[in-house]
């Protein structure tokens, strides 16, 4: 077998035409026939015991091709990348395939080549940051947040009001019946929250405890499939209404929920830790930026065979988030009302950046020759262990020493990338002239 043709194509894909020996293939079809044979039955013949040349003679002499075709197929393949030297990706395909007058097999096949990277920029690449400021009323909005969580919640004898929290049994139904979900006790609503159907916290306010209300809504048009749009009559009895009763913002506030002696300490603490927080998130939002544009700067054709495996490993993962949450992937669908296809559609895009993301990283390793030492292995090994909590011979055997190293490489990749990143100044301030007020 060796290579009769060879042509690249567009999107990194290319036709391998590989010629295989008129011997080779007489001993293929001959042992197509023999396995094909017992599924024949000629008249005069035991079933499967016809001979070669009488089936050929009744169904032609090409009775057996595509079945020696599709069993020489992946030898064929093997020995043309290794005679080009080809490093490919996905499934190939079999385009066609031709038998010559001396009775050699031509066999065509479309092969997906890994691509061919070059990156415009990878160091010093500009990105704006944004700026970390904690304001005295950024203080006080997280302390209003600790105040509400630790507030004292109380039954009252009177009218809910917005703001209440109004415990109630209800049921929903639609032209008369009553939808599954719809139904539920003892179930606490802050009024004025938007945890319910538009319009139904609304309905509440003025209800007194024992109360029984009629609210009829209707249901957004986003909502699920069966409901959507559609309107529907809940009948809700009120169990009670309760108010939250907020504890004083002082010294004794601060030592119940802290470890600080003082309201002041207290703040002090709230204002740092939104500071490490936001410069935290600054940093994130910073270096998705980098991220984004070193994509940009990839220039390659990324095969289709590339993306379609990525699209699996993402709905792969999609589905085991959804399934740690409870939810199956068909249900989910259903209840979004698409299908697989819409989702690997949509997120096409996305696969394929994700890829010019990782062919990014291997390049600059590539470019940048990193040196991976065995300590540097055995350290990665020890941390993957401590941070699954395994044995480190047990990592061994699960994780290649090579895919290790590639891992290192590839992580070092992406920190020259953002550590050599600078932040992009900023263009100067807009007139007042040019600011949207919002007015006409």
């Amino acid at each position: 077998m060796n290579v009769k043709e060879f042509e690249k194509k567009e999107k990194s894909t290319a036709e391998l035409t590989v010629l295989v020996t008129p011997e080779e293939f007489e001993d293929a079809v001959q042992k197509a026939y023999i396995r094909g044979r017992g599924r024949i039955q000629i008249p005069g013949f035991r079933k499967g015991k016809a001979p070669r040349k009488m089936i050929e003679s009744i169904y032609g002499v090409g009775a057996f091709y595509e079945d020696a075709v599709e069993a020489l197929a992946p030898d064929a393949l093997d020995a043309g990348i290794r005679e080009r030297e080809l490093d490919t990706v996905g499934r190939p395909s079999i385009l066609d395939f031709d038998i010559g007058e001396d009775k050699s097999l031509s066999i065509k096949f479309l092969v997906s080549l890994y691509p061919e990277v070059t990156i415009t920029e990878y160091k010093g690449i500009a990105a704006p940051r944004p700026d970390v400021t904690v304001t005295d009323e950024d203080v006080e909005h997280e302390l209003g947040h600790v105040r509400e969580h630790n507030a004292r919640i109380e039954a009252v004898e009177r009218e809910a009001r917005e703001g209440d929290i109004v415990n109630i049994d209800f049921e929903g139904f639609v032209d008369g019946v009553a939808f599954e979900g719809g139904k539920g006790e003892h179930h606490d609503l802050e009024l004025g929250s938007g945890q319910f159907i538009p319009g139904f916290e609304e309905q509440l306010i003025g209800a007194a405890p024992g109360a029984e209300v009629e609210v009829n809504v209707t249901f957004p048009e986003n909502y699920t499939p069966e409901l959507a749009g559609k309107a529907a009559t809940f009948k809700v009895k009120v169990n009670e209404v309760k108010v939250k009763e907020l504890p004083e913002l002082d010294d004794e506030f601060a030592k119940d929920v802290s470890e600080y002696d003082t309201l002041e300490e207290y703040r002090a603490s709230l204002r740092e830790e939104l500071a490490e927080h936001r410069g935290e998130e600054a940093k994130s939002a910073f270096e998705d930026v980098v991220l984004s544009r070193l994509t940009d700067n990839v220039v390659c054709d990324v095969p289709d065979a590339m993306i379609e495996e990525q699209l699996d490993q993402m709905l792969q993962n999609f589905s085991y988030n959804l399934a740690s949450q409870g939810m199956e992937l068909e249900h989910y669908f259903t209840m979004m009302g698409i299908t697989v296809d819409d989702f690997r559609k949509d997120m096409r895009g996305t696969a394929e950046r994700q890829i010019k993301l990782d062919l990014a990283f291997e390049h600059i390793a590539k470019v940048e020759n990193f040196d991976v030492t065995d300590e540097d292995v055995e350290a990665e090994y020890q941390r993957l262990a401590d941070q699954y909590s395994m044995k480190i011979e047990d990592v061994k055997r699960a994780v290649t020493a090579d895919s290790v190293k590639t891992g290192l490489k590839l992580e070092r990749a992406r920190k020259l990338v953002l550590d050599s990143a600078v932040v992009e100044e900023k263009p100067a301030e807009e007139s007042s002239a040019d600011v949207d007020t919002g007015k006409n």
